[in-house]
């Protein structure tokens, strides 16, 4: 199965127990930051690495098919060296995706591209940071297009560059 369609049934099994998110701390408290009230929680982990998946609900059609979803990891590193080493196998990972187009770079430690998944072309916006012994990623990925229009992908830019901010 795909990587969409083991997310989709997850999804699907967590929902009944999904939290809508808020303020979460990771970590062990040293990363902070919150997120928008409809956002679901759908995957936890605790240990090294420590993950959040919300997911951003889409009540279009395309919702339906395609899970777009904001993905929150933290590693302990011991060095920058080691982080840059994290960064690298993350973006090596993100260039073995099925149709990858690299974007552009919008801030230091950041990458931009699309891929597909499960038949949909998907956009993907990927920034990190090194702080305190911890390798930060935060992973924003959603339909490229999504009948629920431009709002409604203004709205998933807005929280993610929010907890961008917040990861500063």
């Amino acid at each position: 199965m795909s990587f969409l369609r083991n997310t989709l049934l997850a999804s699907a099994l967590l929902l009944a127990g999904a939290a809508h998110a808020g303020e979460v701390e990771m970590a062990h408290g040293t990363v902070h930051f919150s997120t928008p009230d409809n956002w679901l929680g759908i995957m936890e982990t605790q240990g090294d690495p420590e993950l959040r998946v919300f997911q951003v609900p889409d009540t279009s059609p395309t919702g339906s098919t395609a899970l777009a979803r904001v993905t929150i990891t933290v590693k302990q590193v011991p060095d920058v060296g080691s982080f840059q080493g994290y960064v690298n196998a993350a973006t090596a990972k993100a260039k073995g995706l099925t149709g990858y187009q690299p974007g552009g770079s919008p801030a230091p430690n950041a990458s931009t591209y699309t891929a597909q998944e499960n038949g949909a072309q998907f956009s993907y916006v990927e920034r990190y940071w090194f702080r305190e012994g911890h390798a930060i990623q935060l992973r924003c990925a959603r339909p490229a297009q999504s009948q629920a229009g431009a709002a409604w992908k203004a709205a998933f830019d807005k929280g993610c560059d929010a907890i961008a901010d917040r990861l500063k």
